[in-house]
């Protein structure tokens, strides 16, 4: 059973990502469940624990697009569509970032990367489907705690492009 917690305050004890959301003044709710290391996927594990279907939980995704770091954040339920993520960008090629790239370049681990807080501000694009919900979760910034916010408020602190990037 998850627990909830309504608009945490960033104070001691949250991540980069909680204390971003605290720092900009945005709503949102936090939620924490026992994450299983041997799960095979982890926003389905999130999606399963929290009760909430996995079309409002989205993973994020970190992409090699042109040379550059690219985050997506797509469905749980579904695929990154690689190319429909490089011409969101204006790119030509996409193909999934190294992990330990990755990991580096956001300060987060895989499977708690979050798109928000993030160590170095990337390239952000958030499925056209998030437009669709009036909250959707994302991580927090580790495993085992995610985030409900609106969909508006994660494009704008994110600065990220709306895009149809995911499949399935």
């Amino acid at each position: 059973m998850a627990k909830k917690q309504k608009k945490n305050t960033g104070g001691t004890g949250g991540t980069p990502a909680t204390v971003a959301l605290a720092a900009a003044g945005t709503a949102y709710t936090l939620h924490a469940y026992e994450h299983d290391p041997a799960t095979p996927s982890y926003g389905e594990e999130a999606a399963e624990a929290l009760g909430v279907s996995p079309d409002r939980v989205f993973k994020t995704l970190v992409a090699d697009v042109d040379g550059e770091l690219t985050v997506a954040v797509v469905p749980v339920a579904g695929q990154l569509d690689l190319k429909a993520l490089a011409a969101a960008v204006g790119g030509k090629r996409a193909a999934m970032a190294d992990p330990a790239a990755a990991e580096r370049t956001t300060g987060y681990v895989r499977g708690g990367i979050s798109p928000l807080g993030q160590r170095k501000r990337l390239r952000t694009v958030l499925d056209a489907s998030a437009s669709g919900h009036p909250t959707i979760c994302i991580s927090a910034g580790r495993r085992g705690l995610e985030v409900e916010l609106s969909p508006d408020d994660l494009a704008d602190l994110t600065n990220a492009v709306l895009a149809p990037i995911g499949r399935g």
